[in-house]
């Protein structure tokens, strides 16, 4: 991980990172609808979801969105708000779902910088474009467009 200034991480706008690849693995899904209570067939049972247009169990569109920080995790040389002390979500202002995940497909996060602002003194929001990406496929699983602060 890189630590970079608040002036570095300003001239970041309109850059991309991309993470590694990460196995979405039905032992994966079957434990996010345990944590969630959503078991409907097409996660979570492989006989009946191989009878759908699917062919097998997918991931849920909230399991994608909710590898958004071990894909970044996966960013190599990620760039840091240096001095931080804590991050937290602030919310979306998008998501689109457009491609299932099907259990056992690589999935990667592309990760575009759009904006970063000092709300209050030791107080930045940034927001960030998200796609994750399937491996072999043209068409994203999800974009969003995600707000996160940082506090030093």
């Amino acid at each position: 991980m890189t630590t970079v200034t608040v002036d570095e991480m300003k001239a970041r706008i309109g850059t991309e990172t991309v993470s590694d690849w990460v196995e979405v693995t039905q032992a994966m899904i079957d434990r996010f609808a345990e944590a969630t209570g959503d078991h409907q067939f097409i996660h979570v049972d492989p006989v009946a979801a191989a009878a759908t247009p699917f062919g097998g169990t997918i991931a849920h569109g909230f399991l994608t969105l909710s590898l958004m920080p071990l894909l970044a995790s996966k960013v190599p040389d990620a760039p840091r708000l240096e001095g931080v002390r804590m991050g937290v979500n602030y919310g979306g202002n998008k998501v689109r779902f457009l491609t299932p995940v099907r259990s056992g497909s690589r999935v990667r996060g592309r990760f575009t910088l759009t904006a970063f602002d000092e709300k209050r003194p030791g107080q930045f929001q940034q927001t960030t474009e998200f796609t994750v990406e399937i491996e072999g496929q043209d068409k994203p699983a999800l974009i969003a467009e995600w707000i996160s602060q940082a506090f030093v």
